[in-house]
C-alpha cells in the first residue's frame, strides 16, 4: 500500500487556506501550531489510511481528523469555523497528487470543553476515499 499521507495532507492544506470565508474566520490551518498562534484556528490532527482496493485498482479510504480551537465563551465561534470548514470540504471537488477519484464527507464532530476554561475545541471527522492512478 502507498501512503496518500502527505499528498492528502497538502490538497487539504491548499484547499483550506485558499478558501476565503475560512479564513476570514481564523488566524490559520497548521500542521504544527506555532507557540503563540491566535485563537481561532484549524490545525491537522490523525490521518488513518485502510486499504481499499477493488479488483486490479489500488485504493484507500482514509479518516482525517481536524481540530478547531477558539477561546470564544461557548462554542458559538467553533461553530462558525466547522461550518466554513464543511463549506469547504463536505462533498467538494478535492485534486490530490497521484490520486483520482477522489470524494470527502463529514462523517462526524465532537465538541470537547478542554481542561484550559478558557478553551474550546472541536474534533471534526472526514472520510476521504482515493483511487490511486
Amino acid at each position: 500500500m502507498t501512503s496518500a499521507l502527505w499528498p492528502l495532507q497538502t490538497a487539504l492544506y491548499a484547499k483550506l487556506t485558499g478558501h476565503g470565508p475560512l479564513m476570514a474566520l481564523v488566524s490559520g490551518v497548521y500542521d504544527e501550531v506555532p507557540e503563540q498562534a491566535a485563537h481561532p484556528y484549524v490545525s491537522f490532527g490523525s490521518i488513518t489510511e485502510t486499504a481499499d482496493d477493488a479488483h486490479n485498482q489500488r485504493g484507500l479510504e482514509v479518516a482525517v481528523v481536524l481540530h478547531v480551537w477558539s477561546k470564544y465563551r461557548g462554542f458559538r465561534e467553533a461553530a462558525a469555523v466547522l461550518t466554513a470548514l464543511d463549506v469547504a470540504l463536505d462533498r467538494q471537488p478535492l485534486t490530490v497528487t497521484g490520486y483520482r477519484d477522489v470524494s470527502i464527507a463529514h462523517t462526524q464532530h465532537t465538541e470537547v470543553r478542554d481542561p484550559d476554561p478558557d478553551i474550546r475545541h472541536v474534533n471534526v471527522s472526514y472520510r476521504v476515499w482515493l483511487t490511486r492512478i
